[in-house]
């Protein structure tokens, strides 16, 4: 992914990284929980919820600001899909718990590094005001997922 130029920009990726992330892990869901493997099912759903939390996190700090309006193709990711897209092999069936958030941390390391490498000092004074909490929230996520 290249590096943003704006806080539009920006807020774009971020939108379009959330929702792709909830999209996949509600999918997850459903096949977990299709397949018979309920306590996977659940885990994944949840990953879902956290990630629209993020979603709506990431709209409302768009708030008031005009968007660039991007087409699916004008995403740039590293791989074929957004970075916190996580894998579609966690489908398996058979996957366990401790699989299931290997592929979740692995989705979640590489948003957070897609995110590092937009977050480089804004070329412009108008990007300066956007606060950094977003990454700050997801240690939050984690922890509560160790509980669980």
């Amino acid at each position: 992914m290249s590096v943003t130029d704006s806080v539009e920009e920006f807020l774009a990726y971020s939108i379009r990284l959330e929702e792709e992330a909830a999209l996949r892990f509600g999918q997850l869901a459903d096949a977990m929980i299709s397949a018979g493997n309920r306590e996977v099912g659940r885990l994944f759903r949840r990953l879902a919820d956290y990630s629209r939390m993020h979603l709506a996190d990431a709209r409302a700090r768009a708030g008031f600001r005009a968007l660039p309006d991007l087409e699916p193709d004008d995403f740039e990711w590293p791989d074929i899909e957004s970075p916190e897209t996580a894998a579609i092999w966690a489908a398996d069936p058979m996957i366990g718990r401790e699989q299931a958030l290997q592929v979740a941390l692995a989705a979640e390391r590489a948003g957070s590094a897609s995110t590092a490498m937009c977050s480089t000092p804004p070329k412009t004074p108008r990007s300066a005001p956007l606060p950094r909490s977003s990454p700050a929230k997801k240690p939050n996520t984690w922890r509560s997922l160790s509980a669980g």
